[in-house]
């Protein structure tokens, strides 16, 4: 239900997108300005990357299968590493307009109206982009954070362009167009580069933030006692799903059934507060020394940082 659920905000940005680019294509026309002209080859990435999601969407909401078992997670990465190179493509379009209207500068036209419907589009990207950031963050959505900071970056790409063509209506220096567009096109080439960092962060397994592992730390330390102790806690997000890993350590005496009763525990309080989590936990007798001795490359100790370990031992902390 979540996926669809989201993929309506994912259509409904699809939907803006059209609505926007038509409206800063005819400011354009209009006026002639370069810098309006750059404002909309951005609009035509916004639908670009709203189709994106809508499909990334659709493929992470596919439960595992005998070919993905731990989802499709994955896919929203993917779309938003899509978007990235979307947006360095029209930054590129946008840069190269600029230089050409540089070098051959000319006067603009009706600048009053290209400007109001611009800020009209402008207000419609800002309306939905709050909409898909407050949603996408509430169900960790990447694909629909990404599109939401695109739109909001859009919109303060436009009111730059705004001020810009405004200036130039006023002043008369119509060199002022471009240069204008050439600062948008560099906010967009930095925008395009951000999402693309993000997205390979969490192809590459990056591990769950620090609001989420002191969820999961609070959990375990109201478990840890001299009987019960735990290490080698790992984490990774593949999309809006989370996963968690870790070692308990209890005394060999302990039966099957009461290890088992207490990580079952541990699993539904971590559960409770990051709902939907994957949480694996190994179970290992407390007085054998290879339990102590087995902790992954990268993995710690989640009340004592200072036993992290790194392949040959524990790092001072």
């Amino acid at each position: 239900m979540t996926g669809r659920y989201l993929e309506r905000f994912a259509w409904l940005s699809v939907a803006t997108g059209i609505v926007v680019l038509a409206l800063k294509t005819w400011a354009w026309q209009i006026t002639g300005s370069v810098g309006l002209l750059s404002d909309a080859l951005e609009s035509t990435v916004n639908i670009g990357a709203a189709l994106v999601a809508v499909f990334a969407l659709r493929a992470a909401n596919r439960p595992a299968d005998a070919e993905h078992h731990f989802g499709h997670g994955k896919a929203e990465y993917l779309s938003a590493m899509v978007e990235g190179f979307l947006i360095l493509a029209a930054s590129a379009a946008i840069i190269a307009s600029a230089v050409n209207r540089l070098l051959s500068p000319e006067p603009l036209e009706q600048v009053g109206v290209g400007l109001l419907i611009s800020v009209l589009a402008s207000c419609l990207n800002g309306a939905v982009a709050f909409i898909l950031l407050r949603v996408g963050r509430a169900h960790r959505s990447m694909v629909l954070i990404a599109d939401g900071k695109h739109l909001l970056t859009d919109v303060w790409t436009s009111a730059g362009v705004v001020v810009g063509v405004g200036a130039v209506a006023v002043t008369g220096w119509v060199r002022l167009d471009p240069i204008i567009a050439l600062l948008v096109g560099a906010n967009i080439l930095w925008t395009g580069w951000g999402l693309l960092r993000e997205s390979v962060s969490g192809l590459l397994d990056e591990r769950l933030s620090d609001a989420d592992i002191a969820q999961v730390v609070s959990v375990l330390a109201a478990h840890e006692s001299p009987q019960v102790h735990f290490h080698a806690l790992q984490s990774r997000a593949a999309g809006r799903q989370r996963f968690v890993s870790l070692h308990m350590l209890v005394p060999g005496v302990t039966s099957v059934r009461d290890a088992h009763d207490r990580a079952q525990q541990i699993e539904d309080e971590i559960d409770e507060l990051l709902p939907g989590t994957v949480v694996s936990i190994h179970i290992e007798p407390l007085e054998d020394p290879r339990a102590w001795d087995d902790i992954p490359r990268g993995a710690e100790h989640p009340l004592n940082p200072s036993e992290t370990r790194f392949g040959d031992g524990p790092v001072p902390g």
